[in-house]
């Protein structure tokens, strides 16, 4: 799979689509996937993105298209910076899919489209493809349609295309866009070729954008329950033969050609990219990177390369030890809570960390990291574990989710990514909790959530070692990046 360093370039691929569901539960994983593997079959370099701060849909488009796939999320991380890092990691690509989130307008917030996918398709000028489930509906189908096609304004009309006699389009025109637009329509769950024909006859006799696909109930292969984000996307839980077989899907029952009408359908995207940053080279910055661990945005760790950061991966549970000469630790999130049989049996590596946290250099750990420095880990059945002790807390893993949802920090003290005062935004996602209150440790971030006016005290501290359950995306504040390698290189 590739994973570069992205380019410093404002010449992004033509070439773009947006696949939106009516609501979650529809099928888009599976529709996205199954596009990005057909497509990536036809000799074609697919570019993948995910909207909002998902870990997991991310690494299922990356095995689909054999590229990394990059979160668009214009809450945490703005949309210039959106439209930036959509320029920068098309360069090389023939054809870019987002993946929305949830329903097209579902966001941030109840009122507005902020941090929506309407929003993001409406940043990249991309048509939207419309996802819905179509089961024991006909001409409510239309209906429901013509509710995403017309809110806030949307002119979907402006993409219906030459007919075909079985009602899907053949190929694009193209055609002026200005903003999030449904320029297709999928019909998940369908039924018989009758129930077909008469989906694509009520689209069209309501004037709205054509059907370019009806995909039979049991049509895509079952993927297992994610559970918000508790089973891991690799190569065991998502082989080749489920990737092809999903692409087999999307071929018989999908136009792709019509597909690819849409995405051809609008002009190269004008962004501007600024200049790459100052290089600051020298810093050897430790990444745990294995099953446990491998929950990180990708452009964090490709912001720490290009200020000249060199990023040395390890594995927790099966390495003797951390790598020499290092500078500084960062202990992503993961599944802890799965392998803590591997992560606590290697005592080499957990006196390494222990040894590392006590030199002074910089630690970083987030959620999954934060519950390896801990004392050890109780799983809901009673068990426990002992793992590094650095943080003097256990942690309990709940039956149930403990918090998920946008967070903004503002730091109340200097720590690893700025000075008191400075603020940056993340998420929370997780199914644990604290056992107490690391006693000698302080709090550092005044932590607000974004659905709740409530303030919490979060971020422990003590030395250079900083643990948190928040996710951070750096592209909150790029000063972070550079204000972290300063701590790196003053410790050596």
């Amino acid at each position: 799979m590739q994973n570069p360093t992205l380019p410093y370039s404002s010449t992004p691929a033509a070439h773009r689509l947006v696949i939106a569901g009516a609501q979650s539960g529809v099928g888009k994983t599976s529709v996205s996937l199954g596009l990005a593997r057909a497509l990536t079959r036809r000799g074609l370099r697919v570019q993948t993105f995910k909207v909002g701060p998902d870990f997991l849909d991310p690494t299922y488009l990356a095995l689909a298209s054999g590229r990394t796939c990059y979160n668009l999320d214009t809450w945490m991380c703005g949309k210039d910076y959106v439209r930036q890092l959509f320029a920068r990691a098309t360069v090389d690509a023939d054809v870019a899919l987002v993946e929305g989130v949830m329903g097209l307008f579902d966001g941030a917030s109840p009122v507005t489209s902020e941090g929506s996918t309407a929003e993001v398709a409406a940043l990249l000028d991309a048509p939207v493809l419309l996802v819905a489930n179509a089961h024991g509906v006909a001409r409510s189908f239309a209906a429901l349609v013509k509710g995403f096609v017309e809110f806030e304004g949307g002119k979907g009309d402006r993409y219906i295309l030459p007919e075909r006699p079985e009602g899907c389009c053949a190929q694009n025109v193209p055609v002026p866009f200005s903003g999030p637009c449904v320029a297709g329509v999928i019909a998940n769950q369908c039924g018989s070729g009758r129930h077909k024909a008469w989906l694509a006859d009520s689209l069209r006799s309501a004037a709205l954008p054509p059907l370019v696909g009806a995909v039979p109930r049991q049509a895509f292969p079952e993927l297992r329950s994610r559970h918000l984000g508790l089973v891991t996307a690799d190569c065991e839980i998502l082989p080749p033969d489920v990737l092809d077989r999903l692409a087999d899907a999307c071929e018989q029952h999908i136009d792709l050609d019509a597909v690819l009408g849409i995405a051809r359908s609008v002009s190269p995207l004008n962004v501007s990219v600024p200049a790459p940053p100052r290089r600051r080279p020298g810093v050897r910055i430790g990444v745990a990177r294995d099953r446990a661990f491998h929950f990180y945005y990708p452009d964090n760790l490709q912001a720490l390369e290009l200020h000249g950061a060199e990023l040395v991966p390890f594995s927790p549970m099966a390495d003797d030890g951390l790598p020499g000469g290092l500078h500084g630790l960062y202990l992503g999130g993961g599944y802890p809570e799965e392998n803590l049989e591997a992560l606590s049996a290697n005592r080499r590596m957990l006196q390494a960390v222990r040894e590392f946290a006590e030199s002074g250099r910089p630690v970083y750990a987030e959620c999954g990291g934060l519950m390896y420095l801990a004392q050890e880990v109780e799983r809901t059945d009673g068990t426990r574990l002992p793992l590094a002790g650095v943080l003097p807390v256990g942690v309990r893993m709940l039956g149930r989710l403990k918090s998920l949802g946008y967070v903004e920090v503002a730091l109340t003290e200097d720590s690893l990514w700025g000075q008191r005062g400075a603020t940056l935004r993340g998420h929370e996602f997780h199914y644990s909790e604290l056992v107490g209150s690391p006693a000698g440790w302080r709090t550092v971030y005044s932590l607000r959530r974004r659905r709740s006016d409530a303030v919490d005290a979060e971020g422990f501290q003590k030395g250079r070692v900083l643990a948190s359950y928040v996710h951070l995306h750096l592209a909150s504040r790029p000063e972070a990046v550079e204000w972290f390698l300063r701590q790196c290189e003053e410790s050596k």
